[in-house]
């Protein structure tokens, strides 16, 4: 996005980074040291703002969301990050498949009707 896009198109762009380290740690009732700590293992990578601000979004806060909610049950932070990035994984190969599907069941005859005979 670049600055002369409308502030309403980028406040309801959920890739953009409207959020500072200390409001993004805010609501999601962490601390900037968690916010570090998933940056380290690579569950998100906040963009930066001129000043090297770290910057987040609505969609990484959402990712963040989740990996609290495992660390808050007593999984270790490396690992909940791990547990969320495989489950991203999972369901974007889900949803991969499930269009390969569509797309089969409308390209191709089923074979089994052929088979009958």
């Amino acid at each position: 996005m670049t600055a002369d896009t409308p502030l309403s198109n980028r406040l309801d762009d959920d890739d953009y980074p409207a959020y500072t380290m200390g409001r993004a740690a805010e609501m999601l009732g962490a601390t900037p040291a968690f916010l570090r700590a998933i940056g380290e293992a690579r569950l998100i990578t906040p963009l930066r703002s001129e000043g090297g601000h770290r910057r987040y979004s609505r969609y990484q806060l959402r990712i963040a969301a989740r990996a609290r909610e495992l660390v808050d049950r007593g999984t270790p932070i490396d690992a909940a990050c791990r547990i969320v990035i495989l489950e991203d994984q999972l369901e974007e190969a889900q949803r991969i498949n499930a269009e390969y599907r569509r797309s089969a069941g409308h390209e191709v005859p089923d074979s089994s009707a052929s088979d009958s005979g």
